[in-house]
């Protein structure tokens, strides 16, 4: 494994994350009305999820003889629940990306304690994208219908 490569993986990875701890946070505090009782609980523990990953993955990129960034991407923000859906879909798809290019950069002999961190992280990324495919597709489902537009008359 190329530790140079790996490490600066592995801070996009925790960029990322960083991301998913603000992003997250914010559709807590955002979700309002029927929803908040139902989604606030939600977003907390992927905030909490995000910020557990960050700490594994800043551990490691300093084992590994690097500095972990301090930097994070845009934090997209809705006002919407089907947005913040939507928004959160795509930071796990995101996500999950992240952990298997990050794994096609182990040697699976030698590194063997990373694949299987690395692993363990993206198994819990997929099983999120999963439940918000699920839920994305819901929410889409129960939107009321919109409503044919009559046709217009023909003048002439």
């Amino acid at each position: 494994m190329d530790k140079t490569k790996m490490v600066s993986k592995l801070n996009e990875i925790l960029a990322h994350e960083w991301t998913g701890v603000a992003q997250y946070s914010q559709q807590g505090f955002m979700v309002q009305g029927l929803w908040r009782e139902a989604y606030e609980p939600r977003f907390k523990a992927g905030a909490d999820e995000s910020f557990a990953h960050a700490r594994l993955i800043g551990d490691k990129i300093v084992a590994l003889g690097g500095v972990p960034t301090i930097e994070r991407n845009k934090v997209k923000q809705a006002d919407s629940i089907e947005e913040m859906l939507a928004n959160s879909l795509q930071f796990e798809q995101t996500a999950v990306r992240h952990y298997e290019e990050a794994l096609a950069l182990c040697d699976d002999e030698t590194d063997r304690p990373l694949v299987i961190l690395l692993e363990d992280i993206l198994l819990q990324e997929q099983a999120g994208a999963d439940e918000l495919v699920k839920l994305v597709h819901g929410a889409q489902a129960a939107s009321p219908a919109q409503p044919a537009k009559p046709a217009r008359a023909r003048v002439g």
